[in-house]
C-alpha cells in the first residue's frame, strides 16, 4: 500500500458525504478514490477540479487534481498540510508573489513566484505550508497530479 493511502486511511475515516462534528468519521478508501478519479476526469476538462470533505472549523479536508499549473499565492489564515497521492508536481515556496492582489476571502493570489526554492514533489511526499508563505504548483503537460490538503486555520 502506497504511503499516501496508508497516510490518508488513517487521516480519514464513513461516506464522503457525511458529517457529524460530534463523531469521528472513516472516509473509506474506496470512496476516497473514486472521488479523487471523479475529480481528475474533471481537472482533464477545466484545469484543475476540488471536493471539500468535512469543514470542522479549524481545519478542513479537501481533495483536488490538477491537470495546469496554479498562479503564486498566499494563505492569509491556513497553514496546507498537503499529502500527494498521485503524479508530480513542481513545488515553489518562499520568494515573492508576481503581480500580487488580494481577493475578497483575504487569500492573495498572483500569476507566479519569483526567486523561490524549488523543488519536486510526487506520490507519497507530504508537505506542510504554513500561513504567509508564498507557493505556486506546477504540473507538467499532459499529466494529472491529485492530492489531499488539509487547510489549518491559524
Amino acid at each position: 500500500m502506497k504511503l499516501a493511502t496508508a497516510i490518508a486511511l488513517a487521516v480519514l475515516s464513513t461516506s464522503l458525504w457525511a458529517q457529524s462534528p460530534v463523531k469521528a468519521q472513516v472516509f473509506q478508501a474506496a470512496e476516497v478514490h473514486e472521488q479523487l478519479a471523479q475529480l481528475a476526469d474533471q481537472a482533464r476538462t477545466k484545469g484543475s477540479s476540488t471536493a471539500t470533505l468535512p469543514d470542522f472549523g479549524g481545519h478542513a479536508m479537501r481533495l483536488n487534481a490538477r491537470t495546469t499549473s496554479g498562479g503564486g499565492e498566499i494563505h492569509t489564515h491556513f497553514d496546507d498540510v498537503i499529502i500527494v497521492t498521485e503524479g508530480k508536481a513542481t513545488l515553489i515556496t518562499g520568494g515573492t508573489v508576481i503581480d500580487p492582489h488580494t481577493g475578497s476571502d483575504g487569500e492573495i493570489r498572483g500569476s507566479g513566484i519569483q526567486n523561490g526554492v524549488v523543488q519536486t514533489i510526487s506520490v507519497g511526499d507530504i508537505v506542510h505550508i504554513p500561513a504567509g508563505t508564498p507557493h505556486q504548483l506546477i504540473i507538467a503537460t499532459g499529466t494529472t497530479y491529485s492530492y489531499l490538503v488539509i487547510k489549518v486555520r491559524e
